[in-house]
């Protein structure tokens, strides 16, 4: 899989899951509407599960969910119980043998599993497994996790999954499969985003963002608490805590650029977060300009937050070819502008001749943003003002998100001034740390994570003796 450069200068989430109980509706079709709705947290593979209480099937793929389940769904007469899995990696290559669901049989019968998040302690946790006999045909840290609840002497699997997780360190938000059960797990400190919503039909739903609830026409209940695990099965949905945490930590760039701006999570509307960081960027800043524009699509509620606080119009000046999908073969590196142009156009109508405001979620390499700038002023802007609605990205993330090793992020090597001189803007404006916690009013900021703008981890970061790389259980020419 080859990035296009737009995409290459943003922070990926590792994937999304959703999970199905139901005896009245297709669970398979189901699934893979709600892996629709959650495509923009993964777009490298997809899968689903299914089984019907006495055997299970998957189908998994590289690709979109349209492309996977191009030809056809799995399917069981009788089928009740699916879970999805929609993928961006951040352990492990985008190979086929990569994608989830993982499936697979032990004593206690048959186990699906998909996971989004990230492991802190996986490399250790597999190097043991392996010196006891473990075989392991991935190279992605969620097969850790079967393992152990495959090797666990706990006689139901609810127990066997508890006593699992009580090893495992890190981020991680799962949907579990058993013949009879839907299981979902949330982290002790709630990294990732899980929730639960009811079907007209009684059945129930869990999904990495309520979004999908909305599109399968299933009724919000509650989101899954950090430490809780919950069961759906033919007694109905029960719950129970298995770990406790000092303090809650959901990702904020969730609220900043992954989930989609029509979910709510924990109690806090994605929309409502993003508009307030523009509204308070533009009474940070203080910049003045003929438009606001913003850098499509995750920069759009920030920017009509700030048009709106400012009262600066807002004005389509770049437009997005949303027919190339995430992926696109790359132009001759002479000609790398040209696989952002692919991407993006700025509308000479709106911008020619105007002190533009500009408008994105954040600045990872900086290559990408330069290349917008230059194309606006190409355009005929006679000013571009680039305003980030968060503040500087200067530290990697260990719990889910792909970004760059700390010397690839440019706001650890340089400046803010350095910064927008390297990418050509006539001023820059990050949000404020202060200003990002009050954009987030329904949540304390001490429930959150900031660690890519202040280094504190609140899981910790793995161990020292280990390697910090997604391809770390790739032993090349050891196969």
């Amino acid at each position: 899989m080859i990035l296009d450069e737009l995409e290459l200068d943003k922070l990926h989430e590792e994937c999304g899951v959703f999970g199905i109980y139901s005896h009245q509706n297709d669970v398979a079709l189901n699934t893979y509407w709600g892996l629709y709705a959650l495509q923009h947290r993964g777009q490298e593979s997809a899968g689903i599960a299914v089984t019907d209480g006495a055997w299970m099937d998957v189908h998994r793929g590289m690709g979109l969910v349209n492309e996977v389940f191009r030809h056809q769904l799995p399917h069981m007469d009788n089928q009740y119980i699916a879970i999805g899995h929609v993928r961006y990696s951040t352990t492990g290559s985008s190979l086929l043998m990569n994608t989830q669901p993982l499936m697979v049989r032990y004593s206690g019968g048959h186990i699906s599993m998909a996971h989004n998040g990230n492991l802190t302690n996986a490399q250790e946790l597999r190097r043991n497994l392996e010196e006891n006999g473990s075989v392991f045909q991935t190279s992605i840290d969620s097969e850790v996790i079967v393992n152990l609840i495959a090797r666990s002497r706990k006689p139901t699997v609810e127990e066997r999954v508890v006593e699992s997780l009580q090893n495992v360190k890190g981020a991680y938000s799962l949907v579990i499969m058993t013949e009879n059960k839907l299981i979902g797990v949330r982290d002790p400190h709630g990294f990732r985003p899980l929730c639960i919503g009811q079907l007209s039909d009684g059945g129930w739903v869990i999904s990495s963002e309520s979004c999908a609830l909305d599109t399968v026409g299933a009724d919000f209940v509650r989101d899954v608490e950090p430490g809780e695990m919950v069961i759906i099965d033919e007694h109905g949905l029960s719950s129970q805590h298995f770990a406790d945490s000092d303090r809650q930590a959901l990702c904020i760039f969730e609220y900043i650029y992954f989930a989609r701006p029509d979910s709510v999570i924990d109690g806090q509307s994605v929309y409502k977060a993003r508009f307030e960081m523009g509204r308070r960027l533009a009474r940070e800043s203080g910049f003045r300009g003929d438009i606001v524009i913003s850098v499509p699509d995750s920069g759009t509620t920030a920017a009509l937050g700030f048009s709106y606080e400012a009262g600066i119009p807002f004005m389509e000046g770049l437009i997005k070819n949303r027919y190339i999908g995430r992926t696109f073969i790359q132009p001759e590196q002479k000609k790398r502008d040209l696989s952002v142009r692919i991407k993006l156009n700025a509308v000479k109508a709106a911008v020619a001749g105007k002190s533009v405001i500009m408008v994105d979620d954040s600045i990872v390499r900086g290559t990408t943003s330069g290349k917008i700038v230059r194309m606006l002023k190409e355009a005929g802007a006679k000013e571009v003002h680039m305003c980030v609605s968060s503040p500087p990205i200067g530290f990697p993330c260990y719990y889910g998100i792909d970004t760059s090793a700390r010397k690839e992020l440019i706001a650890a090597t340089k400046k803010v001034e350095e910064i927008r001189a390297f990418i050509g803007a006539d001023s820059l404006h990050y949000l404020t740390l202060e200003g990002l916690y009050d954009s987030v009013a329904n949540i304390s900021n001490k429930n959150m994570c900031y660690a890519c703008f202040n280094c504190e981890y609140p899981a910790g970061t793995p161990d020292e003796n280990t390697t910090d790389n997604k391809y770390v259980f790739e032993k090349k020419g050891n196969c």
